[in-house]
């Protein structure tokens, strides 16, 4: 990724008289060099091989848009990877050049505003991660496979691709490596064929994926399959792990409740929302888990057999909902992703019978009330938007919520959130609408002073 500054040499070009440019920023302030304007992607299709000894990529992206005006150019993002050839409509590209994580491309052809067209993009190089604010993010060797860490910007370390939270499409994704090799990504696995010492894995994902959410795992994998994950005969979520041989028992004792976690969040968010969920336990020690469209990714070192890591599957798991269908169109938002997940995690605790929500929701007012008083939930900054107090104010402040408009209208409020807006984008804007339309006591005042004021406001009193 491009550092984050306002900096970007995609925009210094200077268009010829008659040009209609797509911006090469989708305008978020987070992330001014990330996405693109002048189109809407409607699907992707990537085709990857991967030779794990060399770390070689070699790829083609097909990417399926929708032009929002007249183009005569456009951007897609990709960095660290080189681009060979590009087509628009089966027509090779009058012209296409990198520079500052983008890749330009200006049509033989004009594109007229509404128009479908097709984006071919063969590519390759030796995928590395990106140097970003928050750290190095996107595509990284393991000491035996690959691993995929796209939030916020690493998307473009590995694919061609409109890098937004709001761009969200269908992808078909086939991986071919190593034989020996599992290759898991997103989505269903449509089929699998080896060839000699290759395999080629194909995947497809149907319901709206954020670019960030897409995800390669690449290791010495072993399926199993979690027990109980039927929930009645009109409703069936298959849940796996997949991971190292020597961490099988670990593991089963470790997500031994997901399922009944699953069924819990299903009975207050909605039923979930893709068609199935895989936990990839890596053999490297990471330091946090990972979220991903129908996934999440943990190092070794969280698997120990004692359920010390309870709370980060219930976190993980809840951003199937929180994140990965509901996502925000904006990083600015991120709480209505980190803050759900937080409290997420309180609500499992209670149901569990380990700790009353309230009682945790207080324990981490008390914390937060000695830390500094310089954040603003609904508008962090991006040097803050990955700070616990954005994950737990935002969970507290779904507390207060709980505590004024009462137990039943707050949860029926919850799963209308979490369903009316399924597949979709959301800003904290939208939040304190529904909420305020959902409640019969006044809360925008509340919701103002958790979300919009630096000061830590006051807990509601549970009542009586």
């Amino acid at each position: 990724m491009a550092p984050l500054s306002s900096h970007n040499p995609a925009q210094r070009t200077v268009p010829a008289a008659g040009d209609r440019v797509g911006a090469a920023s989708a305008g978020d302030p987070y992330l001014p060099t990330s996405g693109n304007g002048g189109y809407r992607v409607i699907d992707y299709d990537l085709d990857l091989d991967y030779r794990v000894r060399t770390n070689r990529l070699d790829s083609t992206a097909i990417i399926r848009a929708v032009a929002t005006q007249d183009l005569t150019r456009f951007s897609l993002d990709l960095a660290g990877l080189v681009a060979s050839k590009v087509s628009v409509n089966g027509a090779r590209a009058g012209k296409f050049s990198q520079s500052g994580g983008k890749l330009l491309v200006k049509p033989s052809t004009p594109l007229t505003d509404g128009s479908e067209f097709t984006v071919m993009v063969r590519y390759g190089g030796f995928p590395h991660p990106a140097n970003s604010a928050w750290g190095e993010v996107g595509w990284e060797e393991l000491s035996d496979g690959v691993l995929v860490a796209g939030q916020p910007s690493g998307a473009p370390t590995w694919f061609p691709c409109d890098d937004s939270p709001s761009s969200k499409a269908p992808y078909t994704i086939r991986i071919t490596c190593d034989a020996p090799y599992r290759a898991l990504t997103n989505g269903t696995l449509i089929s699998r064929v080896t060839k000699a010492s290759r395999s080629v894995w194909k995947y497809r994902v149907e319901k709206p994926m954020a670019t960030y959410l897409a995800t390669i795992q690449i290791g010495m994998y072993n399926e199993h399959l979690l027990p109980g994950t039927s929930f009645g005969t009109e409703h069936h979520v298959t849940q796996r792990t997949f991971l190292p041989d020597d961490l099988a028992t670990n593991a089963s004792h470790d997500f031994a409740d997901q399922p009944h976690m699953l069924q819990f969040f299903e009975r207050v968010f909605g039923e979930y929302p893709f068609e199935d969920y895989s936990v990839v336990v890596t053999d490297d020690e990471l330091e946090i888990p990972l979220e991903a469209h129908g996934m999440a990714i943990f190092g070794r070192n969280h698997i120990d057999g004692n359920g010390s890591t309870e709370r980060l599957i219930a976190h993980e798991l809840a951003h199937q909902w929180f994140g990965n269908s509901v996502t925000v169109a904006s990083w600015q938002h991120i709480w209505l992703h980190e803050g759900f997940a937080c409290y997420a995690e309180w609500l499992w605790a209670e149901e569990s019978g380990s700790a009353r929500c309230d009682a945790v929701a207080r324990q981490h007012w008390t914390r937060l009330a000695k830390l500094p008083q310089n954040l603003v939930v609904s508008d962090p900054g991006p040097d803050l938007m990955f700070d616990d107090r954005v994950y737990k104010r935002g969970a507290l402040a779904l507390h207060a919520l709980r505590l004024t408009m009462g137990e039943p209208d707050f949860f029926v409020f919850l799963k209308d959130w979490a369903t009316s807006n399924r597949y979709g984008t959301v800003t904290t804007a939208d939040f304190v609408l529904a909420a305020e339309n959902a409640s019969d006591v006044p809360v925008r005042g509340l919701l103002r002073s958790w979300l919009d004021t630096a000061r830590l406001p006051q807990l509601p009193q549970p009542p009586r």
